[in-house]
This record gives structure tokens, C-alpha cells and sequence, in this order.
């Protein structure tokens, strides 16, 4: 583990927040900037925003309720006006702050209340040049100013070590600051004008180096050119689909139409089926799959986790029950004798449908005729390791599948030249899940599991992480011992760090309803298809992103029946309110997509787990959709001229990049 402080915990959350270098302390970018420019107390108004330099004049108290603790003090300016102050949650303020000494805070005004909802506040009078506070995401447990201190070290440690990538030609053309530069002027603003001009460098480069790298990787590609294969029976098809028990959708018939149409072309299949949680993807990818095996080929299907590949499995088992196809399951956890088993069968052509994780493009794995090459989750894998799996065939046709629809003229700009296949109606015609907001503590959330188990339904209650820690957050340990305290062994408990038997276990008791309620973290996300349950609860709502909470409300109402998804916060966190309330407005995929983009600061952008989005640090892949046009454009001229000095530079050190970030996991 990195050593990047003296402080072994707060090493420690460093490491988990995936900042392991200085390096990646520095491109950990500030979310939002806190504003000390002082406010005018003449006309204020209420719910504004306001800074006031001055005196606290008495010692804070502190008044505990249930989860929540209020801090409380008298304030008064330096134009002599009183205020309250009152703050949730900051115990330590009793200690730290001093009577009579001088602090510049931040606040909301309540206007009826003359009171102060205390956002921050700092030691002193801030200084002409420092007003723009930089706030960064950071757990609960870490504080702001430790980890500013840590930026401010890792600038010094690595000054004249942080390189322009860009041509020279492109920043002129653009009057762009050096990297360096912006990346002093974004930790240490001292007008919005300095921020400006460091995203401007800090978007274009990342901008540029992904339009560039998708371009080189493109071109390495092009051999990727299907061998000549048999149609598949259109017949044959239509026979399988009678026998289906489900009903297509329009959508699902079209996309599925198109797939096949696709499959039958002479140039190599690259499509992208796109369709909100529920729309009934995974179905048009084994329809996909019958047809490949149709043609007498093989085809694998692989998913970004074990229990999502299980789940495939499963699946596949059940719907192909009634065919010839052999299927088989590979995971990195499958034992030695049963992959080896496997291998040999999948070179030797005795498996139809392989479904499994990174495993299926290992070395070791080898196709007898690998024609057709399924990707759950597809922004979960690198690019080169997707066409690593598709070029294992000669050479196969690749499917991608995104859970959150992406606009058009996005997806063109980031996927290039792939093909579009879109799912927007629902199996089941419409969703009928209502959403609810309701206080971590409320009665309300026993009847609605009380209501669902007296209706035989079933039950997910999901924590934002696996163990009790001191920072205000359930965890699922703690809800299991709650829950199961009531409800007996009617309760499952599920998280990641468990063993694949274990795990296996607690699903196979969940499916049968054995166990009605299952308490899990976020690893229920994706892959798990239980028609029968009809109630979702997430605790502390707020700690996950908007898309992440679309998904797992996608959890219930999949049997078109009336369903509940329940959001908690804590008792007078009204922000958290505010952003939940996004939930109650819309079902619809790509709008909570989009507002969730609007909400995270550009310093959170990285790693969008289930927006079906590659992962940014600086951009905000739909605000910055201009800035992608333009570095395409550029990157292709780049390309065309990349016998030019700082051209060159360019590319060598992209393909470098490439071969070190996008190299094949076996």
C-alpha cells in the first residue's frame, strides 16, 4: 500500500478511493469550489446562500436525536448583526471553535428563523486570492483540509515532472495553459476565470487522448474481417421463437431482426444493443445465440461478474431446455479439472454456448469455431479486450449490451462506428413501481415488508456498505441483525467479499423464496431476475449515484405487477432529500442518467459503474459533447499527419498507453 501520509487509516482510505501515487492524488479533481467572497446582509432572502465574517459569541451546544446531532451557536458579523448557526452532524465543532475569536462561515439563511444552516467555516479572515475553497469527494472520515494539504504536497513533489502531451500546434490553435499549469491553477484558483482555463487544457487532453486511442485501436483492428459463413435459416429462427414463453416486444422483435440481418453480411458485426433496466436485453442476446448456433457456430457470452455470468447460465439452461444446445459455465473460480474439461470440449466443438467472465479469453481457451461473442455490461471491459475475445474466432461477430440509453449523437461520438440496436418497451407493457422517500427510521418501512410478505412477495433491502462503521452510515451487517431480529430466517444476507459457495447458497435461497427477504449491498445491482419480488429498500440513498439507484430500482415490478421502491435518508438531511426526489419524477433511463452527470463534479466521474459509459476523470461525457467533436476531428488529423514531430510524439506515447492500460487480462 502507498505510504502518502504518516496516517495508516487515512492511507488506507486513499488506497480504497483508488489513489495509490502522487500522481493520482493531483488527478483527483475538486467536485465544486467554495465561494468566501463576502455576502451584503442588507436584503437578504430566504434559502440564500450567504458568507459572513465575524465573532462567534457563544460556546456551541450540542442536542442529540435519535441518528442526528445539532450543533448550535450565537454569531455576530462585523456589521454588528446576530445570527444563530446551527449545524448537523459536527460534534467537533463544541471543541474547535473559540469564543469571541474571528471565523468566516457558510451558510443558508433561514429568513423566518433569522438562523444560519452552517455549510463551512474557516479560522479567521480569508484573504483577497484564496476566496475559491477547493471541496473535494472524499469519505466521511477524511477531512477536506488533510487531503488539500496532501494535493498541495504532491504538486511540489512533482514540479517539472508534469508533461504537455498535446502538440504545440493544438495549443496555440486553442491558446491552452501547459498541464502543469492548469493542473496548480484547478487545486489553487484564485478566480473562476483560473478554473476555466484549467478544464479547458485538462477536457481537451482527456478529450483528445480517448478519440485517439479508440482511432489506433480501430486501425489495429481492421483485420478483423469475417470469414465467409453459412446464412442462418430464417426458418429455423422463427420455429424457436414460436416456442418461447414469453411474448417479444416490438423492440425486441426489431433488434432481434436486425442482429440476425447483421450476422448474415459479409463485413464483421459490431453492434450495440442499448435498452433501460427490464426491456428484456439478455433475451434478443439468446436469440442471437440460437442463430449463431443455427449457422453451426460457436458463441460466448460473458459478463463482468460471477454471479451475473451464474445468472446467465442459468438462464440459458432454462430456455434452450428443449434444444440440442450444449452449454457451459467458465469462471477465473471454476476448478482446475472442470475448466480443463472445458477447454478441451470448447476446442474440440462439443460446447454450443460458453458464458463466463474474463476467463473466456484466456490464453488457455482455445474455439473450435468461436462465430458470435455476447458483452454484458460492456463499458465494464477495455476495448482491446472485448475485440481480444471477438478475434479468438476468424472472425466472430460481437454484440455489445448497455443498460442506460445513450443519446444518438453521444454514442457515435464515443463508440465511433459501431451499430445501434435501442429496447424501450417493457415485457410486461409498463412498470407500475411507485417510489417512495421516507426517513431511515420510519414505521412505514415494517408495514411495507409486512405488506409484502403477506402477499407472498419478496423483499430486497439494500446498505451502502458491508460493515458498521462510525461515520452515520447503515451497513448491511447491521441491517441483517435488525431485520433478522424480527423476521427470523425469512432473511437472507448477501455481499461481494463472500464465497462463491456462499453466495450461491444465500441466491438459490432467495430464488425459491425459501428466504423472502434478502439484505445485500450494492452487488445485487445487475443480474439478478427474481419476478416475484415486489419491494426494494436502499438505505442511505444518497450515497449512490442517481443510475446506480435507476438500476436497482430496476430490481422490482418486473412481473407488471404494483411494486414499491423505498429510498431512506436521515432525519434532517434535506440536500440528500432534494437529490432523491430526481427518482420520484422519472422512470426513465436516460434523463437519471443525465442528472446524475449534472450532480457529480467533474472529481467524480471516474468509474461510472453502471451509467453504460466509459470512464472520465475531467469530462462530463454529455455537457463536454462539443469538446468530444472536436477532439475526433482533431485526433483524426493527428492521425493523418503523424509523420509531423509533435504529431508523432503524440501517437507513440498513446499507443504506449495503450499497451499498458489496455492489455489482455488472462
Amino acid at each position: 500500500m502507498a505510504k502518502l501520509t504518516k496516517s495508516s487509516k487515512l492511507n488506507s482510505l486513499l488506497f480504497n478511493m483508488g489513489i495509490y501515487t502522487p500522481y493520482n492524488v493531483i488527478n483527483h479533481l475538486p467536485n465544486r469550489y467554495e465561494d468566501f467572497s463576502l455576502t451584503d446582509l442588507n436584503d437578504l432572502k430566504d434559502k440564500q446562500k450567504i458568507v459572513i465574517e465575524g465573532r462567534v459569541i457563544t460556546s456551541p451546544k450540542v442536542n442529540k436525536s435519535k441518528r442526528v446531532e445539532v450543533v448550535a451557536f450565537d454569531f455576530m458579523s462585523k456589521e454588528n448583526k446576530y445570527f444563530r448557526v446551527v449545524a448537523f452532524n459536527r460534534g467537533y465543532l463544541c471543541k474547535t471553535l473559540n469564543v469571541n475569536e474571528l471565523y468566516t462561515l457558510i451558510g443558508a439563511f433561514n429568513f423566518k428563523r433569522n438562523e444560519i444552516d452552517l455549510i463551512n467555516i474557516v479560522k479567521g479572515k480569508i484573504e483577497e486570492g484564496k476566496k475559491l475553497k477547493p471541496v473535494y469527494s472524499l469519505p466521511q472520515s477524511y477531512p477536506n483540509h488533510l487531503f488539500s494539504s496532501l494535493v498541495k504536497r504532491s504538486l511540489e513533489e512533482l514540479k517539472g515532472k508534469i508533461y504537455t502531451s498535446i502538440p504545440y500546434s493544438y495549443i496555440n490553435k486553442y491558446k491552452l495553459i501547459k498541464k502543469e499549469d492548469a493542473l496548480n491553477l484547478v487545486h489553487s484558483p484564485k478566480t473562476y476565470k483560473d478554473v476555466r482555463d484549467a478544464y479547458r487544457y485538462l477536457k481537451y487532453e482527456e478529450a483528445l487522448t480517448f478519440a485517439m486511442k479508440n482511432l489506433l485501436i480501430k486501425e489495429e483492428n481492421k483485420s478483423l474481417v469475417k470469414i465467409k459463413k453459412e446464412p442462418i435459416g430464417i426458418e429455423s429462427c422463427e420455429a424457436f421463437l414460436k416456442s418461447l414463453p414469453y411474448q417479444l416486444t416490438e423492440d425486441q422483435i426489431r433488434a432481434s431482426s436486425e442482429i440476425i440481418e447483421d450476422m448474415n453480411q459479409s463485413s464483421l458485426m459490431y453492434r450495440l444493443l442499448q435498452g433501460d433496466v427490464g426491456t428484456g436485453k439478455t433475451l434478443v442476446s439468446f436469440i442471437a445465440l440460437y442463430a449463431n448456433y443455427v449457422r453451426g457456430d460457436q458463441g460466448a457470452l460473458m459478463a463482468p461478474t460471477d454471479s451475473l455470468a451464474r445468472q446467465h447460465y442459468k438462464n440459458a439452461i432454462k430456455l434452450f431446455k428443449d434444444t440440442k444446445i450444449k452449454i457451459a459455465l467458465l469462471l477465473g473460480s471454476t476448478k482446475a479439472s472442470e475448466k480443463k474439461q472445458i477447454y478441451d470440449d470448447l476446442r474440440d466443438g462439443y460446447i454450443d454456448i460458453v458464458v463466463g467472465t474474463h476467463a473466456l479469453f484466456s490464453k488457455s481457451v482455445n474455439y473450435s469455431s468461436l462465430g458470435l461473442v455476447v458483452i454484458d455490461e460492456q463499458h465494464r471491459f477495455g476495448v482491446n479486450q472485448r475485440l481480444a475475445l471477438a478475434s479468438k474466432g476468424d472472425h466472430a461477430d460481437l454484440l455489445m449490451m448497455s443498460a442506460t440509453p445513450i443519446p444518438r449523437s453521444l454514442a457515435l461520438t464515443l463508440y465511433g462506428d459501431l451499430d445501434f440496436s435501442s429496447l424501450a418497451m417493457f415485457p410486461n407493457k409498463t412498470r407500475k413501481v411507485k417510489t417512495l422517500i421516507l426517513e431511515s427510521e420510519s414505521e412505514r418501512i415494517f408495514k411495507a415488508i409486512d405488506n409484502s410478505l403477506s402477499q407472498n412477495k419478496q423483499v430486497y433491502i439494500v446498505a451502502p456498505i458491508i460493515d458498521f462503521k462510525d461515520d452515520g452510515r447503515y451497513s448491511a451487517e447491521q441491517l441483517y441483525a435488525r431485520f433478522a431480529l424480527k423476521y427470523g430466517k425469512k432473511v437472507g444476507y448477501l455481499h461481494g467479499k463472500m464465497k462463491n459457495e456462499e453466495k450461491e447458497d444465500v441466491l438459490n435461497k432467495f430464488y425459491s423464496n425459501e428466504t423472502p427477504i434478502l439484505v445485500s449491498t450494492q452487488v445485487i445491482e445487475v443480474g439478478i431476475d427474481v419476478k416475484n419480488a415486489n419491494l426494494m429498500i436502499v438505505y442511505d440513498a444518497s450515497f449512490f449515484g442517481l443510475a446506480s439507484l435507476h438500476q436497482l430500482r430496476g430490481r422490482v415490478g418486473r412481473d407488471g405487477e404494483n411494486s414499491y421502491c423505498i429510498l431512506t435518508y436521515n432525519e434532517g438531511d434535506e440536500e440528500s432529500k432534494d437529490k432523491l426526489n430526481i427518482m420520484c419524477k422519472t422512470e426513465d433511463g436516460f434523463v437519471i442518467a443525465e442528472e446524475d452527470l449534472k450532480l457529480r463534479g467533474p472529481g467524480e466521474l471516474t468509474g461510472f459503474k453502471q451509467s453504460g459509459l466509459p470512464n472520465f476523470t475531467f469530462l462530463n461525457p454529455i455537457d463536454d459533447l462539443k469538446i468530444f467533436i472536436v477532439a475526433r476531428d482533431d485526433a483524426l488529423e493527428i492521425l493523418k499527419n503523424k509523420d509531423r514531430p509533435g504529431n508523432s510524439y503524440f501517437v507513440e506515447y498513446i499507443k504506449k498507453q495503450i499497451s499498458t492500460n489496455d492489455t489482455i487480462k488472462g
